[in-house]
């Protein structure tokens, strides 16, 4: 897959070069460049980044960075058995416990909530720094939702994190996660509070939160544009009546020509 001139390969953490040096040169910057390519698109062309992916993963897979971008690049489109699988082997290469959360959310997305449940009853969580903890508790609230358990999974996100005023990079998911369990749950007016806290927290645009919190107060939006279209229909329908009208009356001035010029013959 063709890379673009601007990457150079010195892009990536200083970490996952170290990591290439194991490689020789020549294919340790070839590899690395692909990596980027991962991180460059796997938000807004997840199949692209996989594509990359797989060429970093034809290059070095025995590089656990390598075998990490693969499972984030296969996790971004939904391949949830691939990503596990590249996970795990990652896992294996590092012995770090860092993908013990994605790995749970994969099994989610296999159908298996109560394997997600049983990871996150591991002794591996404990060995989670902060939001990686944060993380396993939303994906065992999600796992608690999969098997229709809704006021547990209020209770799971129920937390000292959730509870904190001070703003950290998972406190917006934290939250919202928290607001649509319990809007899901029936709860309308508490989960509009923590909707409005979400986007309070929500710096970045990570979620949808605003939106949400809209639409509980009924607000709708207009796209500009569909409503341009429209005012633009009306318009051309008014300027059509308008000339249809035209015609006729000019119809009708000739016949009132042609009256009057029989009746002087």
């Amino acid at each position: 897959m063709p890379i673009p001139e601007d990457v150079t390969g010195d892009e990536i953490d200083k970490d996952v070069r170290q990591e290439l040096q194991s490689l020789p040169k020549g294919l340790a910057e070839d590899v690395a460049k692909n990596l980027v390519m991962v991180a460059r698109l796997i938000d807004e062309d997840p199949e692209g980044a996989y594509g990359y992916s797989k060429v970093a993963l034809r290059l070095a897979s025995r590089v656990a960075a390598v075998r990490e971008a693969a499972g984030f690049a296969a996790y971004a489109n939904q391949k949830y058995s691939e990503a596990l699988a590249e996970f795990r082997a990652a896992r294996r290469m590092t012995g770090h416990v860092e993908l013990w959360p994605v790995m749970a959310d994969c099994e989610r997305g296999l159908g298996r909530p109560e394997k997600a449940l049983d990871m996150a009853g591991a002794p591996e969580v404990h060995k989670l720094d902060k939001a990686g903890q944060v993380e396993m508790r939303l994906v065992a609230a999600g796992a608690r939702r999969d098997l229709g358990q809704l006021d547990a999974a209020i209770v799971t996100l129920q937390s000292p994190e959730l509870a904190s005023n001070s703003v950290q990079p998972w406190t917006a998911r934290l939250r919202y996660a928290y607001a649509d369990a319990l809007l899901a749950a029936g709860r309308e007016g508490e989960a509009r509070e923590w909707f409005a806290k979400a986007v309070e927290s929500d710096k970045d645009g990570s979620t949808d939160a605003s939106d949400r919190l809209a639409e509980l107060d009924g607000v709708e939006f207009v796209d500009a544009f569909v409503e341009a279209e429209d005012e633009g229909d009306e318009s051309d329908e008014v300027v059509g009546e308008a000339a249809e009208k035209a015609v006729e009356d000019e119809d009708a001035d000739d016949d009132e020509d042609g009256v009057e010029g029989d009746l002087k013959d």
